[in-house]
C-alpha cells in the first residue's frame, strides 16, 4: 500500500514506530528513569514492543499480531499511568510549596512541574503507531 506520492505507507509507519520507540527508550535511559520498579514499566513495554515488531516484520502470524496488540495496549496504559504518576508527584510538590493554594491552582502548576507531566503520553502515541502497523499487516492478508 502506498500513498499518493508512491511512498510505501508500511515503511513510513515502521520508521515512525522505530524512531519513536528508540527515541523514548534512549531518553528514559539518559534521564535515569530506571531507579525503581514503576520506572521500569515504560522501558519494558518499549522493549517488548520493539522485539515483537522485529519478529512481526519477518513472520506476521496471527498469534504474534495478537500478542503485539496486547503489548501495545499495555504500552498505552503505561502512558496513562505514567501521566497520572507525574501529575501526582508534581501536585504533591506544589502542595508542599503552597499549602494554602486552591486545588485548581495546584493542578495547573503541576502541569508544568519538575516532572514532565504529559511526557508519558508519548507511550500512547507509540501504541497508536504500532496499532497502525498492525492494521496495514491485516490489509495485506
Amino acid at each position: 500500500m502506498s500513498n499518493a506520492k508512491g511512498f510505501p505507507l508500511k515503511g513510513i509507519i515502521t520508521a515512525a514506530f522505530l524512531f519513536m520507540a528508540i527515541g523514548i527508550l534512549m531518553e528514559l535511559y539518559l534521564l535515569g528513569h530506571h531507579e525503581d520498579t514503576q520506572q521500569l514499566i515504560p522501558i519494558l513495554c518499549i522493549a517488548a514492543s520493539l522485539l515483537l515488531a522485529w519478529v512481526l516484520f519477518f513472520q506476521p502470524t496471527r498469534l504474534l499480531q495478537r500478542l503485539f496488540k496486547v503489548v501495545l495496549g499495555l504500552t498505552a496504559l503505561s502512558g496513562v499511568y505514567g501521566t497520572y504518576l507525574h501529575l501526582l508527584a508534581n501536585y504533591e510538590f506544589e502542595q508542599e510549596m503552597a499549602p494554602g493554594a486552591e486545588r485548581w491552582e495546584l493542578f495547573m502548576e503541576s502541569l508544568s512541574g519538575a516532572l514532565p507531566a504529559l511526557a508519558p503520553a508519548s507511550m500512547i502515541v507509540l501504541a497508536l503507531i504500532g496499532y497502525s502497523y498492525l492494521i496495514l499487516l491485516k490489509q495485506k492478508q
